[in-house]
Order: C-alpha cells, then structure tokens, then sequence
C-alpha cells in the first residue's frame, strides 16, 4: 500500500484504502504496509495515514499485521500516537539519495535510524531496518557492497534482527542479490532477512528469486506492480504481489494465500487509476497448481 501508492497522482481516498487493506488482511498476506508518517505536502498520497492506523488499531488482530515507514522523529511520534504496532525505517547507502530522501547524510541517518528505532523498540513496537539503494543508486550508480553490510552490520550490532534491502533504484542483479544476502546471513544465521525489488530495469521477479535461494524469507512487493520511490533518478514498481505469489504456489508453497484476493484487489486498482497496471496475473489470470517443488519449506513472507 504504502510504496505502491506514494508516487500515484489521483490520491485514493481513504475509503478506498480501508477496503483495499481489509481485503489484504483477508487475503493472507503477512504483513502489509499500510503508510508513511511523512510530511503530507511531500507525499500527498499519504496525508491519510494517521486516519488508517487509527481505524485499524481498534480491530483486533488487525493491528498486528500493519506496520509503516517513519523518516524522522516526528514521524515516528505520529506512528506511535496513531497505534502503529510495527515500523520500518532505513538508512539509503548512497549519501545523495539520503539527502534528497530524508535531508541527511548517511551518516547523520544512521545514528538518528538507530536511535529511533531504540525509542520503538522501548514503546514495544516492532522494528525492522532496511538499507535502502543497497544495490545501486540512479544518482551515484555504483553503491561499494562494503558500504551496505557495514550499515546492516551496523543494525545488527545494536540488537536488531529484522533487517532488509532494498533496491531503491532497480538496479539489482541476481548475482549481486546472493552475494549481499549471502554475507549477511553468514555473518548472522538469526537475521530475518528481508528484500525489496523495484522492476524498474525487469528483474525484480527473478532478484526474488535469487533471494530466496539464499535463505531470505520475507519479500516487500506491491499489488499490480504498483510503485516507485519519488526521490530517485529513475522510478519503476515493485515486485508484483499477485505474480510473485503465483510463482509461489507454482513451486507448491504459501497455497494459505488467496492469489484470487491479491487479484481482486489489483484490478480494483487497475479500474481506479484508468490504466494498464505493470502486474501480469491480474490480467492472464494464473496457471492452476499442479504442486510444484516445496525447496526450502512453506516459510515465505509477504
């Protein structure tokens, strides 16, 4: 919800977006990110958040499965006031998509992202860190792989486990996606690794892919591939959530999760927006299961 509507111009009301999250929830899904408590004249399509944390913090079991992305104290405040009960925050690994992201460096991001996240952790919420343009920036090109784990190491040294990357700019090759995830998780066997893909360049199916070749089992996607990071370079969708789940259970894994929801809702939002939405599944329909190869266990997360 959050990635895959922020860059959107028509803002969804937030009717809307209480139905598209309730289905969601219905759906089975994990985890989904609902919103950002960001400054609303930047991201207008976020104006809302407050409102949607605050109608889903009084249903039970509801609250537990949203979570939402703060950039600073303020916004962290707002979450907490609101009810969110889980919140990602990241520190960009290329110093000039932080500074046009947040107005920091990575450095400066990094020692306020920890201290926040403390302030969450002590509120008992749950926190997870990203390393956001882990794999490339549209800005700088190159971000060093050195750079990326001495921030991961960085979360993880202060008692952090749920740590994920994100590939802001798209740039992410399979290759590179095992190597990074690869070294994190041999340096740390207990992280709960998670990944993030923008399809910006085609990959982000197969980056996936890679990722859970290597052990990680949680993967941010977007309803109809909507999405795309507004302080980038170059901005492309997400990780479809319906495509991905289909290959999911084409391999015989996650069959709790209704793909015909995921699907519903992808063209509800492809009705909203009036255009084509980049997602396939909503419009081929999927291949029906045959059971499939179950490597690695049912454990995936969306």
């Amino acid at each position: 919800m959050r990635d895959g509507l922020q860059v959107e111009q028509a803002v969804v009301p937030l009717e809307t977006k209480i139905a598209w999250v309730e289905r969601l929830l219905a759906s089975g899904v994990d985890l989904i990110q609902a919103g950002s408590f960001v400054n609303p004249t930047l991201v207008p399509q976020m104006a809302d958040t407050d409102a949607l944390f605050r109608h889903f913090a009084a249903l039970p079991g509801a609250r537990a499965r949203l979570s939402a992305l703060v950039l600073n104290e303020k916004g962290l405040a707002r979450g907490l006031e609101a009810g969110a009960g889980y919140f990602c925050m990241g520190v960009s690994a290329s110093d000039t998509h932080s500074r046009k992201n947040t107005g920091m460096g990575t450095e400066e991001a990094i020692v306020r992202v920890l201290a926040m996240a403390r302030d969450a952790r002590g509120a008992g919420a749950g926190v997870q860190l990203s390393v956001q343009s882990a794999f490339g920036c549209g800005y700088e090109r190159h971000v060093p792989g050195s750079r990326v784990l001495e921030i991961a190491g960085r979360f993880l040294e202060d008692g952090f486990r749920a740590i994920s990357l994100a590939d802001t700019a798209g740039h992410a090759s399979p290759l590179q996606v095992r190597r990074l995830f690869g070294a994190i998780l041999h340096a740390a066997p207990d992280a709960a690794c998670a990944c993030h893909f923008h399809d910006t360049y085609g990959l982000a199916m197969a980056n996936a892919a890679a990722a859970m070749e290597v052990g990680v089992r949680s993967f941010e996607s977007a309803f109809a591939g909507l999405g795309g990071c507004p302080f980038t370079a170059v901005a492309g969708g997400n990780l479809c959530t319906e495509d991905f789940v289909h290959l999911l259970q084409r391999e015989g894994l996650r069959h709790d999760v209704d793909l015909d929801a995921l699907i519903g809702v992808a063209r509800e939002a492809e009705t909203f927006f009036g255009r084509a939405l980049p997602g396939v599944i909503h419009r081929t329909g999927p291949i029906p299961a045959t059971g499939g190869l179950k490597a690695g266990g049912d454990t995936s997360q969306m």
